[in-house]
């Protein structure tokens, strides 16, 4: 399928205007030279809405365009969790850890943990953050953006992934963190208004014409996949390979809420280097409150955006409303009905005009989070590595260097192991498993780090080191345990032997690096406090409904 002249006319003016909004932002006064205050965290100047889009920017990519939508086709609007707590998330955070990390002025979340703990532990988990980074987050979604772009154009995969790198390096690696954020308030306009008409057109088919009728027969025709709460036993999903596999281990009940989906979202939201370089960019401590909530209330959003497409889709293949929609959703290699190509192939159903801008917006998201991870990478790895390692005395030229360097070389290597990814039927889990590996370990470190003065290095390093081992031994071990709940495991286990280590190695006493906190540091605006009891509102009215 090609696009028609003015779909494409749609999406090369976003192109153009991404690459010369991003070159013309990246350009500095005369006689200044870009130094790494500029590249990593760009001049320190954001505004809160700068903040607040980039954030959402940032987070909102294939994973979820495609992988979410994947995971709203096959189990329905329970995967929203992931959204709708991440917006309480985002409020924690706000209150709690970005106060104490602006405080401490750090680039990167393993400068922090040099500041608290030791060099052992910030090259530790600096190191851990780099596999994640490249090994999973940078190579899933060059595949997920890929596998859209053979759904809708035919492009191969291979093209398809070197293009989408190409393009988010085109900005990103010369004009680093302002190029990316700014570039990144576009985005998301873009993001949100081609994902609603996507909605839109999606609620439209199944209502034979009428959104609101749409919703409706959505709720009547498939009520489990309006259930918040799963079962064990309740629904049965696609694992792929022509079997099936129980829902609950991707979202276990009650757990969701009272367990692992806290440890994901506050390792993600609160201890991500891609996240919390945003916040860390504001013009002030202010600021940066205002722009995660701002951020809150657009997480709200996106299950409209990105699941509840993925359940029309569902329904158009239930009750067979489309020959060539269900043909398209079959993957060309296995012959499987494959949950990841929900999204790309309502893509291709969009009327004229429509197209383009949905192409738009789901490009956005994709470049936008690639060039925020590259970005994250190459600072965690200039600022901990190459600083503490390899040239200690480096230049602020120098520094920005290696920062374009690395970021380059990030993307080649993803680029090359994205391919591997192909058997999978909805990456958005294999995502939030395998970075849960490291989530429990970071957590407990930080958390101890931020609130108890009594932990030591030695027992965060031993965090560190053991987050891995125990997640894969408790994932082989415990076969049926849902990753969510062996995170909640592995993280009171982590949290134990921080605590005994600590008072053992310690003797009570406090750790010289511990912590001074006080209520004052706390403090947030009457605009922040309001923005707060909005969400939490909303979020109980929501789970009511649809618990």
């Amino acid at each position: 399928m090609l696009l028609e002249p003015l779909d494409l006319a749609v999406f090369i003016g976003y192109c153009l205007l991404i690459v010369g909004m991003g070159l013309f932002v990246s350009r500095e006064k005369k006689g200044h030279i870009k130094d790494s205050k500029d590249y990593f965290l760009a001049s320190k100047a954001l505004p809160w809405w700068a903040v607040g889009a980039s954030l959402i920017a940032s987070n909102i990519s294939a994973e979820q365009f495609i992988g979410m939508s994947g995971s709203g086709f096959a189990l329905g609007l329970a995967i929203s969790t992931y959204e709708w707590m991440a917006a309480a998330t985002l409020v924690v955070v706000a209150i709690f850890f970005l106060p104490v990390y602006i405080k401490k002025g750090i680039y990167t979340m393993p400068g922090f943990l040099l500041d608290r703990y030791d060099t052992r532990v910030r090259t530790t988990m600096a190191i851990f953050w780099l596999l994640l980074y490249v090994f999973v987050n940078l190579t899933t979604v060059l595949y997920l953006g890929a596998l859209s772009l053979n759904t809708i154009l035919d492009v191969p995969m291979t093209y398809g992934i070197i293009g989408l790198a190409l393009f988010a390096m085109v900005y990103s690696i010369y004009g680093g963190l302002k190029a990316v954020a700014w570039t990144d308030v576009v985005q998301v306009v873009f993001l949100i208004a081609g994902g609603l008409a996507t909605t839109y057109i999606a609620l439209q088919i199944v209502g034979s014409g009428d959104a609101w009728d749409g919703l409706s027969l959505l709720r009547r025709e498939v009520p489990g996949h309006f259930s918040m709460i799963l079962s064990e036993g309740e629904m049965m999903v696609s694992d792929g390979k022509g079997g099936m596999r129980d829902a609950y281990l991707d979202l276990p009940g009650i757990s969701v809420l009272v367990g692992g989906m806290w440890i994901t979202n506050l390792s993600y939201w609160g201890f991500n280097q891609y996240i919390t370089q945003r916040a860390l960019a504001a013009k002030n401590l202010d600021e940066a409150q205002k722009g995660m909530i701002f951020a809150g209330f657009l997480k709200l959003l996106m299950p409209l955006i990105v699941v509840i497409p993925g359940i029309a889709a569902w329904v158009i293949v239930k009750n067979g409303i489309d020959a060539d929609f269900i043909a398209s959703m079959n993957d060309p290699v296995t012959g499987l009905i494959k949950s990841d190509r929900a999204y790309p192939t309502l893509l291709q159903i969009l009327p004229v005009g429509l197209k383009g801008l949905a192409f738009a917006a789901l490009t956005a998201a994709i470049v936008s989070s690639l060039a925020s991870m590259a970005n994250s990478t190459s600072t965690i790895f200039t600022m901990d590595i190459y600083n503490q390692y390899i040239n200690k005395g480096a230049s602020e030229t120098k520094q920005v260097k290696v920062g374009r360097i690395t970021a380059l070389v990030a993307f080649v290597i993803a680029a090359i192991v994205a391919p591997a990814l192909g058997t999978l039927d909805q990456a958005f889990q294999f995502i939030q498993e395998y970075t849960g590996f490291v989530s429990p370990g970071v957590l407990a470190i930080f958390f101890f780090g931020v609130f108890w003065k009594k932990a030591t290095s030695n027992a965060a390093l031993t965090a560190a080191v053991l987050t891995i081992p125990l997640s894969t031994a408790l994932k082989f071990g415990m076969p049926n345990l849902p990753f969510l709940d062996r995170m909640g495991v592995v993280f009171l286990i982590i949290s134990a032997l921080i605590i005994i280590i600590s008072l053992i190695e310690g003797k009570g006493k406090d750790h010289p690096k511990g912590i001074e906190i006080n209520k004052e540091l706390f403090r947030t605006s009457m605009a922040f406090k309001i923005g707060a009891i909005l969400i939490v509102g909303i979020l109980a009215a929501l789970y009511t409904v649809f618990w």
